[in-house]
């Protein structure tokens, strides 16, 4: 599985894409930080991030696009800026059909270093570590990214297996079994059968 992380924010954002799955080595194949100067009208910042987004899903074809949650902070601003960055990155996802997964802080931190509470200098030291990369990844936000596409690849392709588990077990269930009736949900006392089932 291809995943494209996004780190988003209006000066900085992070976007960086790891191949591989649950058990197997990741393998980074991407990663970079779109920069728009804070002089710029807004508009023309968010054309800039909307270009880069869309060329980076285009180019890069990931199955899934995962996008950091935002939360609201005590700036405003900051909180509005990367608000908008994270939806020119959902969009950019929704125009190829791919879809869109959003995992907070402090998921991918607990997903990659095993404490939620980890600090930025913990997660790029991580992120390092596991990619096999020679060069940690600055600044920051590329860190960021890469996590996040790590952080699904560890925990959504393994709830994916789990999902599809349960949904194949319920279908089981309520399929017909010889002799007229539905499977049964549950076992049965020793010495009997299920209605309908022979001995």
């Amino acid at each position: 599985m291809r995943v494209l992380g996004v780190d988003p924010g209006l000066t900085r954002c992070g976007i960086g894409v790891v191949q591989g799955s649950t058990g197997r080595a990741l393998t980074l194949v991407h990663v970079e930080v779109v920069r728009t100067p804070a002089t710029d009208p807004l508009a023309a910042r968010l054309l800039s991030l909307a270009d880069a987004l869309a060329a980076a899903v285009e180019e890069y074809r990931p199955d899934v696009v995962v996008v950091e949650r935002v939360f609201a902070q005590q700036n405003v601003r900051t909180v509005t800026g990367t608000a908008q960055a994270a939806g020119l990155a959902m969009v950019a996802a929704a125009r190829h059909g791919i879809a869109v997964h959003l995992h907070t802080p402090s998921e991918v931190k607990a997903a990659i270093t095993g404490s939620g509470t980890a600090d930025k200098a913990q997660v790029t030291a991580m992120v390092t570590r596991i990619l096999k990369l020679d060069v940690a990844p600055t600044p920051a936000d590329a860190a960021d990214a890469l996590a996040l596409a790590i952080c699904h690849l560890w925990r959504g392709t393994a709830q994916a297996r789990l999902d599809a588990a349960l949904t194949q077990a319920k279908a089981a269930a309520r399929r017909p079994v010889r002799g007229g009736g539905s499977a049964p949900l549950g076992p049965t006392p020793l010495g009997s059968a299920p209605i309908g089932v022979r001995r």
